[in-house]
């Protein structure tokens, strides 16, 4: 049976000051989402470049989508088996190898093997985030927090310039190679200012839990993500997904009913994780459907009528405003959540998620009116970024921190997989001829922008149903549970 430690069993390292352990940990989560976007320049050209074809060229995208799912919460819950110190070393190691596998990949296997061992680097950011709960003062964690969610954004913006800007001007291996030093330099940084973090819980790890689940998250993502590609009526698309519903429903039972379950669905079943949880889905899903929406309506030819004919450097350059806008609002979402709760936060952010999608519907002729329109969108995801984490810390006993915020960065990555699949539907179907070519015509964008309106404020009915009680006090038990922390490591030296 999993319990709680009552003494801090790893921490053995010397104080280090807040703001760098802050400034790590979010150049941490920057780097790996980085990775995530790397490809995006060259997917066009993947199929020469590796002498392959189209269809295998996709997995080098696929590949890491799955990893990043199947790792997140495994690596989660045995940050609070092991130390997430620990864990978030391992995670940037993989990094560190499977950037180097990508670099020097002869062909399309090495460069799948690559790119899914730098999906395991995702860990790194729920990881950073549970850290901060054992590392960072009560007065400066909701704004830390409020940080490591946003440099998702930021990295996923700072990705697309510097990958398109590195494709342009150098060897496409290149690309890895940065990867690769920069994964490099988030593990010396973790390894030498990062504090040992407390092993909070005993128990063992459930490897039939993690394979249950990393099989139906498969056949789910699978299904879903290539189901444009194999025919949303195919044998193999609808095998997947039933297949899917069959094997997470045979894990759930499964982990009910043993002592040390992989996630414990109990608490996952508690209202505020489960509204968190489903919010933070949906969320995802509003997000992810602007990064593939304004990028296509950035670059498509002025020929079009909307199109806006910029390059992948000057639509990358266009994007990158967006990013730095989550990291923006981080500490003015810290302050809102401090004064009225996460809950509020997450509603808040949520609402303004669906007024910049509605203002870019009016604004999608120019590019300096699609700026506007991501700020605005992603100021609201950064809102809400910062808020899910506090709600779901708030939770969960302290012994499952690391393996809840995987589970909930989980939800977010199953929402953009969604998001990828609805809106890449639309825009196949909502489509016009330009010459000898058939593009997504304006009718398909702007249906598209409208859904991510009308999902964003799903999202801020969810958070508003999260009961305003349980949200105070999941805040003031993360308060609580640092006081404890702290009053059992000041007698001794570390």
């Amino acid at each position: 049976m999993t319990q709680t430690l009552p003494s801090n069993a790893e921490h053995t390292a010397p104080s280090v000051s807040p703001g760098r352990i802050v400034l790590v940990l979010a150049f941490a989560g920057i780097t790996a989402a980085i990775t995530q976007t790397l490809v995006i320049p060259i997917v066009g050209d993947l199929p020469r470049l590796l002498d392959t074809s189209a269809s295998n060229a996709s997995w080098v995208v696929t590949a890491t989508l799955l990893t990043a799912a199947v790792a997140t919460p495994v690596s989660g819950r045995l940050g609070d088996l092991y130390g997430k110190r620990r864990m978030m070393l391992v995670c940037a190691l993989v990094l560190v190898a499977g950037s180097v596998v990508a670099a020097t990949a002869g062909g399309v296997t090495g460069m799948i093997v690559g790119r899914g061992m730098q999906g395991v680097g995702m860990g790194l950011i729920p990881l950073g985030i549970s850290a901060m709960r054992d590392l960072i003062p009560a007065e400066r964690l909701g704004t830390s927090i409020a940080l490591m969610s946003a440099s998702m954004g930021v990295g996923g913006a700072l990705g697309l310039p510097l990958a398109a800007t590195i494709a342009e001007h150098a060897d496409w291996q290149a690309l890895f190679w940065v990867a690769t030093a920069m994964a490099a330099i988030v593990a010396a940084l973790i390894f030498f200012l990062i504090p040992a973090t407390p092993v909070t819980t005993t128990g063992r790890f459930d490897p039939v839990g993690a394979i249950g689940l990393g099989a139906g998250l498969v056949l789910l993502l699978l299904g879903v993500s290539k189901g444009a590609d194999w025919g949303w009526t195919s044998g193999a698309t609808l095998g997947c997904l039933i297949s899917a519903v069959v094997v997470l429903l045979a894990w759930g039972a499964f982990e009910l009913r043993i002592a040390d379950p992989l996630v414990d669905l109990r608490v996952t079943a508690r209202p505020v994780v489960l509204l968190t949880n489903a919010a933070s889905l949906v969320i995802g899903f509003s997000m992810y459907a602007a990064a593939l929406i304004v990028p296509q309506l950035m670059q498509l030819p002025a020929e079009t009528g909307f199109g806006l004919g910029q390059s992948m450097v000057e639509m990358g350059l266009w994007m990158l405003p967006g990013g730095f806008m989550m990291m923006f609002v981080a500490p003015f979402g810290a302050r809102i959540s401090h004064a009225r709760g996460p809950r509020v936060t997450l509603a808040l952010g949520a609402t303004v998620i669906a007024i910049g999608y509605a203002s870019s519907v009016a604004l999608m002729g120019t590019a300096g009116g699609l700026l506007i329109a991501v700020c605005v969108i992603n100021g609201g995801v950064g809102l809400a970024y910062g808020a899910m984490p506090a709600l779901i810390m708030g939770s969960v006993p302290l012994s499952e921190t690391a393996s809840a915020n995987s589970f909930n960065t989980l939800m977010r990555s199953l929402g953009t997989t969604f998001a990828g699949a609805v809106v890449g539907v639309v825009l196949s179907q909502m489509t016009m001829e330009l010459g000898p070519y058939t593009l997504p015509s304006e009718a398909g964008f702007r249906t598209g922008l409208w859904i991510g309106a009308g999902v964003a404020v799903v999202a801020a009915l969810i958070a508003i149903s999260i009961p305003a009680s349980a949200s105070r006090k999941a805040e003031e038990s993360i308060e609580h549970d640092l006081d404890e922390v702290e009053e059992v490591e000041a007698p001794g030296p570390h």
